[in-house]
């Protein structure tokens, strides 16, 4: 009888926890599907096997459909741009900007690209469920585990148990840090399993701030080299 009882307390804590993470999504999807165009300061903290490497901040703004810019201003100034079909990385100290198919960007695989998309996390995510692993910010908040599309679910040549541990081990991991109360993007993680890690941290909401169109296509100075080559995650700077 007391195993019967533990079982059913079992269920109903799963049923709770997969409606609760429903509710979560849909607020957090509600939320920032409502605007047009999103502004935030951002934190960018990039790592190397637990060992911060890098800390950049900056503005960033999101479009829809399929338009980011974001304005690094610290410690030095630069911009990542994508106009919907390129994305740009433009460095002004060095005279340069890396040109790439939006879509060729690994950048644009990520979470980030939400924002300037339809909002819908299950267009990204396979699988989405709340992360005991990672530790929020803020103890109030919650932390989702984004399982990625195109990820291969199922254990190959091995035991259920050790295939598991296999693809967990290799695949990228993607976290997000929301407020329950409100549906706020508090944070991304995204941890690379060469032991990458790559965080931002959101601040200051605004929607549908007032930004000119011009602001999300790039014209290039004069004198400045166009490179062309793929945005790898992790390269300097170039993260969303």
């Amino acid at each position: 009888m007391r195993v019967g009882i533990f079982c059913l307390s079992l269920v109903l804590q799963s049923l709770s926890s997969s409606l609760d993470m429903k509710l979560l999504v849909k607020r957090m999807e509600s939320r920032y599907r409502s605007a047009h165009t999103l502004q935030a300061t951002f934190l960018e903290r990039y790592s190397e096997n637990g060992k911060l490497v890098r800390t950049e901040a900056g503005v960033a703004y999101f479009r829809r459909p399929g338009k980011m810019r974001w304005e690094y201003e610290a410690p030095e100034k630069n911009l990542f741009l994508v106009d919907g079909k390129t994305a740009w990385f433009y460095v002004p100290a060095d005279r340069t900007v890396t040109r790439v198919p939006a879509k060729e960007s690994a950048d644009w695989r990520t979470p980030l690209a939400l924002l300037a998309g339809e909002m819908k996390l299950s267009k990204i995510c396979q699988k989405i469920e709340y992360a005991e692993e990672e530790a929020s910010l803020s103890p109030s908040d919650a932390m989702v585990h984004c399982q990625l599309r195109g990820a291969d679910s199922e254990p190959k040549r091995a035991s259920e148990s050790e295939g598991k541990k296999r693809i967990a081990e290799a695949q990228e991991r993607v976290y997000l840090e929301v407020v329950p109360s409100s549906g706020e993007l508090a944070r991304i993680v995204i941890r690379d399993p060469g032991g990458i890690g790559i965080e931002f941290r959101f601040a200051n909401w605004k929607m549908n701030p007032a930004v000119d169109e011009a602001q999300f296509r790039f014209q290039v100075p004069q004198g400045v080299a166009i490179v062309n080559g793929e945005l790898a995650v992790g390269e300097k700077s170039v993260n969303p």
